[in-house]
């Protein structure tokens, strides 16, 4: 699992997963950045604006922050898509970013994490096209929560386990009633992975209820691909859908017009199912070696270190300076009179 350095949070990894798309595509037409997390650092500012002023992005583009669990980021991504379908000379920029962190000792300890994905949304996509229909699953379930005052989430793992399924079930029911498509014309799913085992019991679940003609060795073969990025971070919330996706883009194996299924679970509980379709030579658009090198250059720590670092991570100190320690582009600098500061890595 990743943990971060004294001197990241969900800011510094937002925006560095966000820095290359601003580097290849510019900022002309961005109108909106949609930041969607469950770590929130503020009760009222938007994470995202902090990353606004360290991208040096238009004072013309609104920022929000959105939050339901680990579902949010296909909110965003949902609401981005709207955006552009009104205009599509907009462009929107969505980001996930979230740190999953639990009690030392609990159960569920050991699928602990921290990433960012970052997302461009525009009417001619280079990687994948976003198709109208969705299905969607909603109810009142606590499997999994964050009270405001922890700053360790709690879970029923055997109530999460079973509301997944429940929810996936019911939101892909949902997608094909409302014209989705069928199982068998989807050639690899994409899940939220709060641990890898988790998307194999999900999709088998819903390969039986779908029915399909496909044996077991063929299901499991349609999500391998998505599971080898989150089986070295760990948990990312938000952010863990999109690892998914992004491990099935970087393999490279799918072929131009492939459709890719994604199964959105966020806890308390919201579900949506939808697709997209991949692009003519969306291969030369992924980032395949840079995101290795980037999960390769991860610094070992020992138990010792993650002790201190998880005990740590949430001091509620008015006024500190962090050490710097991150090898990324980004600093959380200190906290100075309850406000917290961030500037790149290359001020330290």
């Amino acid at each position: 699992m990743s943990v971060l350095a004294p001197d990241e949070d969900i800011v510094t990894l937002a925006a560095a997963a966000a820095q290359p798309i601003v580097e290849r595509h510019g900022t002309v037409g961005l109108r909106t950045v949609l930041f969607a997390t469950e770590s929130g650092i503020d009760q009222s500012k938007a994470a995202g604006v902090f990353v606004h002023r360290l991208l040096d992005l238009p004072v013309t583009a609104r920022v929000v922050e959105l939050k339901q669990a680990c579902y949010s980021g296909t909110a965003a991504l949902q609401m981005a898509a709207a955006l552009v379908a009104r205009d599509p000379s907009e462009k929107v920029l969505v980001i996930t970013s979230d740190v999953a962190r639990y009690d030392v000792g609990s159960s569920a300890e050991a699928t602990q994490g921290a990433a960012a994905v970052a997302m461009l949304v525009t009417a001619d996509p280079a990687l994948l096209e976003i198709e109208p229909v969705t299905g969607v699953h909603t109810e009142d379930v606590m499997d999994f929560w964050r009270p405001n005052h922890r700053s360790t989430a709690l879970v029923d793992g055997k109530a999460s386990v079973e509301a997944y399924l429940r929810a996936a079930d019911g939101a892909w029911t949902d997608y094909v009633a409302r014209g989705g498509a069928a199982f068998d014309d989807v050639a690899a799913f994409a899940y939220h992975q709060p641990f890898t085992r988790m998307a194999t019991k999900a999709h088998r679940h819903l390969a039986k209820a779908a029915r399909t003609r496909l044996d077991r060795d063929e299901v499991d073969a349609q999500i391998a691909t998505s599971t080898t990025y989150n089986r070295r971070v760990g948990n990312s919330y938000t952010a863990s859908l999109y690892l998914a996706l992004a491990a099935i883009l970087d393999d490279g194996s799918l072929a131009d017009g492939d459709r890719i299924a994604m199964v959105s679970y966020g806890s308390g509980a919201v579900c949506e199912v939808f697709s997209a379709v991949l692009r003519p030579g969306y291969r030369d658009a992924t980032r395949a070696a840079e995101t290795r090198a980037l999960l390769d250059a991860r610094t070992p720590v020992t138990d010792e270190r993650y002790l201190e670092l998880h005990r740590d991570h949430d001091s509620s100190a008015p006024d500190r300076t962090n050490p710097v320690e991150t090898s990324g582009p980004f600093r959380f600098v200190g906290v100075e009179g309850h406000k917290r500061i961030y500037a790149p890595a290359s001020e330290a």
